[in-house]
């Protein structure tokens, strides 16, 4: 018997309770694609009270409701991202609408949730704008046709978006090889920046492909530690950067720690135009139905 493909399902009041909100308007536009793929959806009881009273996914039979987050529903979904006590109940990622402003996008749970996800190589949707797209990449991927064909609606072309381009130290040499491969993809993008010593070895890349010398190809900015998180942070709150694959290292001590959490949480706030993918298996799926 085939294993059901299920995504857990959390979301802060901001985004749940009203018929506009992030949680309405990413069912709305992902339910074609959730029922086509025929994908389990474990929602942790406020969400899945808020479907229910937004009439939203009505009759879905993978539709799977959690305890409320007070008994423990983030939890177990930090358990199944890794795998679970029942294999059956096992999550493939996560969306986890965050406001920024709730006190809880503190809480261990909720960092434990980002933790496992990048520890086991999946999925973790934290905006709007990036759970519409992931669905959208989830159904390419099983049909096999483009987003350039086939994008969701309110996802702008690749041309009309700008890309910031980080990674830790241990994982620059997998973005410089993620880059390359993709350079044609990543090339069409209406601008690309990245941090320190990451930007330094991309545009290296860039020039040694034919990228005309001395013209950046990935503009470059401060260091993490220096700041360069801070300043994507300010790009995306002035929605000039709409994606953020930021390839994280959760195995070392991060002394600029707040920096990177800065930078989460403005992604965050832009929850409804930013995307952001942390792993380079999210990365390398997203360009290939991009492609």
């Amino acid at each position: 018997m085939t294993q059901v493909r299920r995504f857990g399902l959390a979301a802060h009041r901001l985004h749940r309770q009203t018929a506009d909100g992030g949680l309405a308007r990413w069912a709305r536009s992902c339910e074609a694609a959730i029922r086509l793929l025929g994908l389990g959806i474990a929602a942790v009881g406020g969400c899945a009270d808020a479907l229910e009273r937004l009439g939203l996914l009505q009759g879905h039979a993978g539709l799977q409701c959690l305890p409320y987050g007070r008994e423990g529903g983030l939890m177990r979904m930090v358990s199944r991202i890794a795998g679970g006590i029942d294999p059956s109940e096992e999550l493939a990622g996560a969306v986890y609408l965050m406001d920024p402003l709730d006190p809880s996008s503190l809480y261990p749970e909720a960092q434990a949730l980002k933790r496992q996800c990048i520890v086991h190589a999946k999925p973790l949707l934290l905006t709007v704008a990036g759970a519409i797209e992931w669905m959208a990449v989830e159904q390419a991927r099983a049909t096999g046709v483009s987003l350039r064909s086939q994008a969701p609606a309110g996802i702008p072309a690749l041309q009309d978006q700008s890309l910031a381009l980080i990674a830790h130290d241990a994982l620059k040499p997998a973005m410089v090889e993620f880059a390359s491969r993709h350079f044609a993809l990543l090339s069409c993008a209406r601008e690309r920046v990245a941090t320190g010593t990451t930007g330094r070895r991309l545009n290296e890349m860039a020039w040694a492909r034919g990228w005309p010398h001395g013209q950046p190809w990935a503009r470059p900015l401060q260091s993490g530690p220096l700041g360069g998180d801070a300043q994507i942070a300010e790009l995306v709150l002035t929605r000039r950067c709409q994606k953020v694959l930021f390839f994280e290292d959760v195995h070392v001590a991060r002394q600029h720690e707040a920096d990177i959490q800065l930078l989460e949480r403005a992604v965050c706030s832009a929850s409804h135009e930013t995307a952001c993918f942390n792993t380079p298996a999210m990365a390398y799926a997203w360009a290939q139905t991009w492609s």
